[in-house]
């Protein structure tokens, strides 16, 4: 199941108005306020005073949990791909054929960056980074990378998806679904699962084989349904 978008979670400031409340919930409900705040102002213009006003605790109760400012982007950074390698290894060891890992891979990624902390992951600047995490963050993207890759590489392999250069497809696809960050709203007209699956629909078509073209399947079980 994809994590709800934490616009749509009651108000974080509350884990803090229950004093008896685990450190652990208070901690991720200062990175869901901070994930939010980057996303409206930007991480440059975004402050910690600022975390710990929508908060409403002050700003030394603020750095019991996080020394600074960069490493709770780095953290959001952890989180965001930490849902897409979950992803990844889920439809690695439940999909059949690589189109079919290509398109459940599709579906699921378009459907984290509709959330705070897949949008932190393509739509904030990387480059506000420290050297060391700037190294963590571009390995952990450049290994969903190669998966998406290797799913490709699968699917010419078994024939579900016609030759073509693999680097290419892959950046393609991520391309257009990056740029659902930055374009989403969730009280739009499509539901962030109907604009997973048009997706998953729209970029397996120019991968499938030609004498295979009518048969896709469906991202989210995995069955055959033929053309939609």
């Amino acid at each position: 199941m994809m994590p709800k978008d934490a616009t749509l979670s009651p108000p974080h400031w509350k884990a803090f108005a229950d004093r008896r409340r685990d450190p652990a919930t208070k901690r991720e409900a200062v990175l869901k306020t901070a994930a939010q705040l980057f996303l409206e102002k930007s991480y440059t213009r975004a402050s910690m005073n600022d975390v710990a006003e929508r908060l409403r605790i002050t700003k030394p109760a603020l750095y019991h949990y996080f020394r600074n400012k960069e490493e709770i982007l780095l953290e959001c950074y952890r989180l965001g791909t930490g849902l897409i390698e979950g992803i990844l290894n889920d439809i690695a060891s439940r999909c059949g054929t690589g189109l079919e890992k290509v398109e459940a891979f599709i579906y699921s990624y378009a459907n984290v960056m509709t959330v705070s902390f897949g949008r932190c992951l393509m739509r904030l600047d990387d480059g506000d980074l420290s050297p060391d995490a700037l190294g963590e963050v571009r390995s952990y993207k450049r290994k969903i990378d190669r998966r998406l890759r290797s799913f490709i590489q699968e699917g010419i392999a078994d024939g579900s998806i016609t030759p073509c250069d693999a680097k290419i497809a892959a950046f393609s696809i991520a391309g257009a679904m990056n740029w659902i960050c930055h374009w989403y709203e969730p009280a739009g007209a499509l539901s962030a699962d109907e604009i997973a699956s048009q997706f998953a629909r729209t970029l397996t078509q120019g991968l499938v084989r030609n004498d295979r073209a009518a048969v896709v399947g469906d991202p989210k079980r995995g069955e055959d349904h033929g053309n939609r």
